[in-house]
């Protein structure tokens, strides 16, 4: 646990927050024990910006990767941040039922499971 959640603190310097100067990193750790890491990435049209999670998700999809434990989402806040709502979407989409751990620069954390941060998701299963 504590490698992944270092990759993620790493992946946080990486963020090209500009607007925001709100920096996130993510580290995905899939079935195989590798761990994909992402990073928000902003732009001046706010509606292409990226958050960290899906980041991470997208590079170990791209990556081979098709099954995962867990993901840790690291910022620089007291209260912990957990995913944005799209990045829960995501996360819930392609990861299923992962734990979620939260991180500040502090390395205080908490651990969630998806299904509790995203009770009643909309999926594949929605549209039958």
């Amino acid at each position: 646990m504590k490698d992944l959640i270092e990759a993620a603190l790493r992946a946080r310097e990486n963020a090209q927050a500009h607007f925001s100067h709100f920096k996130v990193g993510a580290a995905l750790e899939d079935h195989a024990g590798r761990i994909h890491t992402g990073c928000n990435i902003e732009n001046a049209s706010y509606g292409l910006t990226i958050c960290a999670e899906r980041v991470a998700v997208f590079k170990a999809i791209s990556e081979g990767a098709l099954r995962f434990r867990r993901i840790v989402v690291a910022a620089d806040t007291g209260v912990l941040t957990p995913p944005c709502g799209a990045c829960r979407q995501i996360l819930w989409e392609f990861c299923g039922d992962l734990e979620v751990i939260l991180v500040n620069l502090e390395r205080r954390a908490e651990t969630f499971r998806m299904k509790d941060l995203f009770p009643r998701p909309f999926d594949v299963s929605s549209l039958h």
